[in-house]
């Protein structure tokens, strides 16, 4: 769509929103870690961050106690974890704003501390390059397991709970985190994946699981309150594929099954939270546009710039923000007006108390 702005209004499947500046997942695990229930301080950055008409994708959030890998991330497998989410869905769509809950299973990067003794499991028992958030800290993850082909359907169920879980917390939606080097991702790749089973092999086989939890989750939602998230390219957590074009390429082909609200794309020039090159036209999400049929989300270090002329070109539509929205509240507000941003401090991204957190300013005015 030519000449569309980053503050024209848009759809999502079944949500309305007025402008296109989206707040990323970030993970930032300030959750009370006597059972990662969110917190009063969780639901005064919401509610900072919450704007009219604007969408808020959350943390990524461990749909299983065994599917947890850092510690202080909230989980949406309790009732009390469901007390608390909804108290924040509550302050944000007092503001008018939408909130998205991203559920995550971590696969192969966790500990055995934050599993209860259970090894870690993966689509293959491989070994990578990664860490784990535990009470000693940054941590080398334990060995993985690869999963039982018939253990597979408990994974799926896990997902579909979770799902229910979340609209009974008042979320306007989910999001599948099928990106990042976590467990879905890890069976998308074949760098992870050495199955010789249903989930391994060729990318039709790959792609089983994460097609399985969006068709359970979407069974909970609809699919157009469905959301999923990918990172084509992505080498953070040792990831790599021998054909991620081919890979990606069918995935975002697949998914048009389901009538999603959207697919949310993380570009290449990310791995991890670090930036390696901004700058860039969103080459992976312009791509992959033309396969899915639905609305895009690109994510990737945008610069406002870089934002406007991306939706301009008609190459996404709608941009999510991270480390941005992390130090401006009302960033969306800083966006539309052209107001200088305040500075992150990346420091305070994960963990501690509201010091880089809740205490960054809006700006006086806006």
């Amino acid at each position: 769509m030519k000449n569309t702005s980053l503050f024209n209004a848009i759809k999502l499947g079944a949500t309305s929103l007025s402008h296109r500046v989206v707040m990323a997942p970030l993970t930032r695990l300030r959750s009370d870690q006597d059972g990662d229930v969110p917190n009063a301080l969780m639901l005064e950055y919401y509610r900072q961050r919450a704007s009219a008409g604007g969408l808020i994708i959350t943390e990524a959030t461990a749909v299983a106690f065994n599917g947890r890998g850092y510690l202080g991330a909230p989980g949406i497998y309790s009732d009390a974890q469901v007390d608390g989410w909804r108290r924040i869905t509550d302050a944000v769509h007092a503001k008018g704003g939408r909130i998205f809950l991203q559920l995550w299973h971590v696969g192969r990067v966790s500990h055995v501390d934050m599993t209860g003794g259970e090894s870690p499991v993966a689509p293959s028992a491989i070994p990578f390059e990664g860490a784990a958030f535990t009470a000693n800290g940054w941590v080398t993850p334990s060995p993985s397991r690869a999963l039982e082909t018939h253990e597979i359907p408990g994974i799926v169920e896990t997902f579909r709970r979770a799902a229910e879980r979340a609209r009974s917390a008042g979320f306007d939606g989910v999001e599948v985190h099928g990106a990042n080097g976590y467990l879905l991702d890890q069976f998308l790749n074949d760098g992870s994946n050495r199955r010789s089973d249903a989930y391994g092999g060729p990318v039709e086989n790959r792609a089983r699981l994460l097609l399985e939890v969006t068709e359970a989750v979407a069974s909970v939602w609809g699919g157009d309150r469905v959301g999923v998230r990918i990172s084509p390219g992505g080498k953070f957590l040792s990831m790599s594929d021998s054909n991620p074009q081919a890979t990606f390429d069918y995935v975002a082909s697949a998914l048009n099954r389901f009538g999603l609200a959207y697919l949310h794309i993380i570009e290449p020039r990310v791995n991890g939270s670090e930036v390696v090159a901004e700058g860039q036209a969103p080459v992976a999400s312009a791509r992959l546009r033309k396969i899915f049929t639905g609305p895009v989300i690109a994510a990737g270090g945008f610069e406002a710039e870089d934002a406007h002329a991306a939706i301009a070109r008609g190459d996404v539509d709608m941009v999510a923000f991270g480390r941005h929205f992390v130090a401006n509240p009302d960033l969306p507000k800083r966006l539309e007006s052209g107001l200088p941003l305040n500075a992150y401090d990346r420091s305070t991204f994960y963990g501690g108390d509201h010091r880089g957190y809740t205490d960054y300013p809006e700006h006086q005015g806006a």
